[in-house]
């Protein structure tokens, strides 16, 4: 069974409506700040921090040449809102300050010259924020998901 952790703090999901911690990468969605129809996938590596940013048609991201541009800042900063700093550097394997900030993980991981990878998580990453998209757009019920059958039935003690 899966634990849900609450969020360390609340977070405003209009600029960044999706931010996970999955499959060896801290990975989200950031909303344009010029173009409310676009959307940036950005996604940076646990451990390598090889970093990839591009638009939801995947367009290359202009400002990351060679460093982290500000969608990613905004990535890894909700992620600690979300997760909590001291989660999120663990997760990144980035070694800072025993109370680490979303600026000091990115300071630490900038130090190291990242390299800038493709974005062929890109497509992933979009296709789980649709996803889950998709369940705000069902009516309220208390009937079970089909997608959802996959957890064990309660046990029930007679």
């Amino acid at each position: 069974m899966a634990r849900v952790l609450s969020p360390a703090r609340p977070r405003k999901l209009a600029k960044v409506p999706f931010v996970e911690l999955a499959d060896g990468r801290l990975q989200g969605v950031v909303s344009s700040g010029s173009d409310i129809g676009r959307v940036y996938v950005s996604s940076v590596a646990a451990g390598s921090f090889v970093f990839a940013c591009s638009t939801n048609n995947n367009r290359p991201c202009g400002g990351a040449r060679g460093m982290f541009c500000n969608h990613i800042l905004t990535m890894i900063n909700e992620a600690v809102l979300q997760y909590g700093a001291t989660r999120v550097a663990r997760y990144l394997r980035v070694e800072t300050d025993p109370e680490p900030t979303g600026q000091a993980i990115a300071s630490a991981m900038s130090a190291t010259a990242p390299a800038q990878g493709d974005s062929g998580a890109a497509a992933t990453v979009f296709s789980q924020f649709l996803r889950h998209l998709a369940y705000l757009e069902l009516p309220p019920t208390t009937a079970p998901l089909p997608e959802m059958q996959w957890f064990p039935p309660t046990r029930t003690v007679v």
